[in-house]
């Protein structure tokens, strides 16, 4: 991980100059809940400018990044950093609490973030993923490997709102899976078998005998419900 990092940042100076205000890596790979074989690096580039100019020469990096398994930098500019926490709460409040500056300033240093924005944000995106997680299982619920992996690639967003829903109810913030699912079921007054379940899955690579795959499902949309349910009463 340090090695990926350290050539990113080296391409990304040879292709920016000065331009480049600052480097900062976010998510669970800031958080400690990186796994070499299913997390991401997630980097975020800040500009000085950012026209068709500063895209074209952040092909190469961007090309040769993707190729060593992980999603685009993000490019914004320091502009756009300090007026986007209205847009992106969720995600400026997760660099704020977890990020590691791999060069130049922190440019998250000192945002605001404003709370009615922030709970939209987290009600909007749980309920846009539960909608497309039964989208997605209608075309292959019959097929339980796919049903299975389908609620693997699901999970770890997930626990990502489940995170900010705890923070957003008071409840001390969870940053690995597990002690995030620990932490709603206290919450939700539920004990949530197929999320537990799910993470068994992703972590091995292999199913357990608990329960057949619909009822793992089945048990799994109701644990999502309940999560959309507490974070619609939740004060606005």
């Amino acid at each position: 991980m340090e090695g990926k990092l350290s050539e990113l940042i080296k391409r990304a100076q040879a292709a920016f100059g000065d331009r480049l205000v600052s480097a900062l890596l976010y998510g669970s790979a800031a958080s400690g809940d990186w796994h070499e074989q299913s997390s991401d690096l997630n980097v975020l580039f800040v500009l000085d400018t950012l026209t068709p100019r500063e895209l074209a020469q952040s092909e190469p990096v961007v090309r040769w990044w993707r190729e060593q398994g992980n999603p685009p930098p993000l490019l914004l500019t320091e502009i756009e950093v300090q007026t986007s926490t209205d847009c992106f709460p969720m995600e400026f409040h997760d660099m704020q609490e977890h990020r590691r500056v791999l060069y130049g300033k922190d440019a998250i240093e000192g945002l605001q973030i404003d709370r009615s924005f922030y709970r939209a944000q987290v009600e909007h995106e749980l309920r846009a993923k539960q909608i497309r997680l039964r989208q997605r299982a209608a075309e292959v619920l019959s097929n339980s490997d796919r049903l299975t992996q389908l609620m693997v690639d699901s999970i770890s967003t997930f626990c990502v709102l489940g995170r900010h829903a705890l923070i957003l109810s008071g409840n001390e913030p969870r940053w690995k899976k597990a002690e995030i699912v620990a932490a709603l079921e206290t919450v939700l007054k539920m004990h949530m078998s197929a999320a537990n379940e799910i993470l068994a899955i992703r972590a091995s690579a292999k199913r357990s005998t608990q329960m057949d795959t619909l009822s793992l499902f089945e048990a799994y949309l109701n644990e999502t419900d309940a999560l959309v349910r507490f974070v619609d009463r939740l004060d606005r």
